[in-house]
């Protein structure tokens, strides 16, 4: 079945669609922000324990999330061919192996102690993130159980459910903060722990809130009935096209994380200035990253009516707005700089000048960043929603990892560039990654899906 809709008609659809899961995603930096924030005003150690087993964390949440993406593009299609068996069993599925990942990655949490002293942190640090991940690390369950849900929702078009649960969330976590971590409203000072036990309620509170209107709005879907029995074949399709995405979801955290590693060895200055670049380019990524999401969710439905016409206008249309966006990202980097930089430094800061003059060029090379980071994310949301993922995990790893830190330690550090040389290495393999990503699909992917000798765009 086709469906007739111009460029404009795409544009519009993508733009309410997006703004919701974007304002999600937004949403879920600013729980990051609050949480380094009010650990921040407790104390700098508590701090630093907070950065570092958030990031931990973040690297596990980002590996398991795989499958609760891969529910994305499946939901879509079995949505677009009224299949909703099929949309429930996949759910399910992806409920399982999220909740499977989950129980596996726990151990890694209760011996978070030890891993920290093997990675070379003081005892004390170390300490502070077991305390921290001993209590917070019961949250993936909750948290990988919520992206699964949130996939299904935002597959059948219910984004802007997505966001609202996001917000609350982001409210939940503040306001345990808040409670816990400085002892208000009679709860006592826990500092550290403190920020633990917020993180695990905001999970448990999101996926109570998710849970409650699945259960509300969509009874005919039936998604927790009889969710104990098992489904192997479709565990098993779910598991196949789930797992490369969370390997592609690792690599690029590891190469975020290798450059942070190389901007360390340039000094502290160099490191707080491109945290503050990353962070930057982090808060307009998720635009790029909303329309990356509706991408998977308009390929998918349009692979599921085999309709090819309305795949290609549609991933015409999201490239075209993603790299507007970007554009416009340049601009502002480029003229606006200081402003942009000085937001995250206090007024006295000792080493703000210097921090201001690094983090100048840095932000440079974030405008250039921004556009092939785009790019990829774009490509990879289209390739995922005709549920291709094997070789995109591996042009994405080759791209990152093959690519990308060596040519950051190259241009960085062989040819003397700094740190704008490892910032010009992460434009160089995120460059390469949208190459063949965008190759990828639209000239072998999209022509074995859809073998219709023209078509007309």
């Amino acid at each position: 079945m086709t469906m007739k809709m111009t460029y404009a008609g795409h544009a519009r659809a993508i733009t309410i669609m997006g703004l919701p899961l974007v304002g999600g995603h937004l949403g879920q930096v600013a729980i990051g922000v609050t949480d380094t924030v009010m650990v921040g005003w407790y104390s700098v150690e508590g701090l630093a324990a907070v950065t570092l087993a958030s990031t931990y964390f973040f690297v596990l949440l980002i590996f398991g999330s795989g499958f609760a993406w891969g529910v994305m593009p499946m939901v879509a299609a079995f949505d677009a061919e009224g299949d909703e068996v099929g949309l429930r069993r996949a759910t399910r599925m992806g409920l399982w192996l999220s909740l499977g990942f989950a129980l596996l990655a726990l151990p890694l949490f209760m011996w978070s102690g030890p891993i920290m002293g093997v990675m070379g942190q003081e005892p004390e640090l170390a300490e502070m993130v077991r305390q921290y991940l001993m209590i917070a690390g019961w949250g993936i369950i909750p948290a990988l159980l919520v992206m699964v849900l949130k996939s299904y929702l935002a597959a059948l078009e219910r984004t802007q459910v997505v966001f609202w649960i996001t917000i609350f969330s982001a409210v939940v976590n503040a306001l345990a903060n808040y409670m816990f971590i400085f002892g208000n409203w009679g709860a006592p000072e826990l500092g550290v722990r403190g920020a633990a036990i917020a993180s695990l309620t905001s999970h448990s509170a999101s996926l109570l809130a998710v849970v409650i209107y699945v259960l509300k709005a969509m009874p005919e879907h039936q998604i927790f009935v009889r969710l104990w029995r098992p489904d192997w074949e479709m565990l098993a399709r779910v598991f196949r096209l789930g797992l490369p995405i969370g390997v592609t979801g690792l690599s690029e955290v590891g190469l975020f994380a290798a450059s942070a590693v190389m901007m360390g060895w340039l000094g502290t200055i160099a490191l707080a200035a491109h945290g503050i670049a990353l962070q930057l380019a982090s808060i307009t990524f998720m635009i790029h990253l909303g329309i990356s999401n509706v991408a998977t969710i308009r390929a998918g439905n349009a692979f599921g009516r085999r309709d090819p016409a309305h795949l290609v206008r549609g991933a015409v249309t999201a490239t075209t707005m993603s790299l507007l966006v970007a554009a416009a990202t340049i601009v502002g980097f480029v003229l606006w700089p200081e402003p942009l930089i000085n937001a995250f430094m206090q007024r006295d800061e000792p080493a703000r000048d210097q921090i201001l003059a690094v983090g100048v060029g840095l932000l440079a090379m974030a405008a250039l960043f921004q556009l092939v980071d785009g790019a990829q994310a774009v490509a990879l949301g289209l390739l995922r929603g005709v549920q291709d993922t094997k070789v995109p995990m591996i042009l994405a790893g080759i791209s990152y990892w093959v690519v990308g830190i060596p040519a950051s330690y190259l241009f960085g550090f062989m040819l003397g560039l700094n740190g704008i040389g490892v910032w010009l290495g992460l434009v160089v393999g995120l460059g390469v990654a949208a190459l063949l990503l965008n190759a990828r699909f639209w000239t072998t992917t999209l022509k074995a899906l859809m073998p219709a000798p023209s078509i007309n765009i």
